[in-house]
């Protein structure tokens, strides 16, 4: 539950919850109800600190809550909404509270332009770190929130076992969880300054993970190899730099892999979503059978 010791205190003015599958259709028809301030104080990072909640936006991201096995702490949606997904709704705990708001208040609420009638509250993940993982994604200040939405979303279908995040954009805003159609709340994720995230490195470096660096070819690495020629099946820990200055050199050590992307020069460098998804899934490719040709396990 939220940082409250009840739903109603939670979420003051809204009514006794009611459960979701027995709705009571007292309309909340006010945008100046305090569980409109109170959702729309989740839309901030100090917010969701404070109540230690989510905002979530959207159908698809309530699909992923249930899918998870997530309990929310609230459901609020439109009676247009309630009256299409009956089925959805009967898929949430019983404990649920479900309360109806009319579109325009739930508008005001929402972060998106044009909502589609629903919104959730969900109690913060705890990180559930796998403990002997095999695969992590560590990221170095990673700052545009649809950037990393996106990447997290490839990191689920990858297969990663944990995710670093060393300082940028927070995971839990709504654009993130969004973007990365609920990856955010599959993956286990923990956030870290950058001594921290140093610190991690040498850890899985002393547990012979391979540490491996995505890095465009400057003076400091005049020549690093194709990712496809390095050897992914090893475990290891995948490092991506920040979108504008890069990856930070101090990150690395001399026994560190780095590789690199060949493209055209037409462009200077690729987005670091996009330059995610081929460095992600070259480690499935390779272990469903399709080993690179010459793989190197260094530069």
């Amino acid at each position: 539950m939220c940082a409250a010791t009840g739903p109603s205190e939670a979420w003051p003015g809204s009514g006794d919850p009611e459960p979701a599958a027995s709705w009571e259709p007292e309309l909340i028809t006010s945008r100046r109800n305090p569980l409109v301030g109170r959702l729309r104080d989740l839309r901030e990072a100090r917010g969701r600190r404070e109540q230690g909640c989510l905002l979530l936006e959207g159908t698809h991201l309530l699909e992923e809550v249930v899918r998870f096995g997530l309990v929310p702490d609230l459901v609020v949606a439109t009676p247009a909404w309630i009256e299409r997904h009956p089925h959805l709704l009967a898929a949430l705990p019983a404990t649920t509270p479900l309360r109806p708001m009319a579109a325009e208040v739930l508008e005001a609420a929402a972060t998106t332009r044009s909502p589609d009638g629903v919104l959730a509250v969900l109690p913060t993940p705890e990180p559930r770190l796998a403990g002997s993982a095999g695969f992590v994604l560590a990221l170095d200040r990673l700052q545009d929130p649809g950037n990393l939405g996106t990447l997290l979303r490839t990191a689920l279908a990858a297969g990663v076992d944990e995710v670093w995040l060393g300082e940028g954009a927070d995971p839990h805003q709504p654009k993130v969880l969004r973007s990365s159609s609920g990856a955010v709340l599959a993956l286990p994720l923990v956030r870290l300054d950058a001594p921290q995230l140093a610190g991690r490195l040498d850890g899985a470096r002393r547990s012979g993970l391979q540490v491996v660096a995505a890095v465009l070819p400057s003076p400091a690495w005049p020549d690093p190899p194709p990712y496809w020629r390095h050897d992914w099946t090893r475990p290891t820990v995948l490092l991506l730099g920040n979108e504008g200055a890069g990856l930070d050199p101090r990150l690395l050590e001399p026994g560190d892999a780095v590789v690199t992307i060949p493209h055209s020069p037409a462009v200077e460098s690729l987005n670091v979503a996009v330059a995610a998804a081929p460095l992600l899934l070259e480690r499935w490719r390779q272990a469903a059978g399709g080993g690179g040709a010459g793989m190197v396990s260094g530069s």
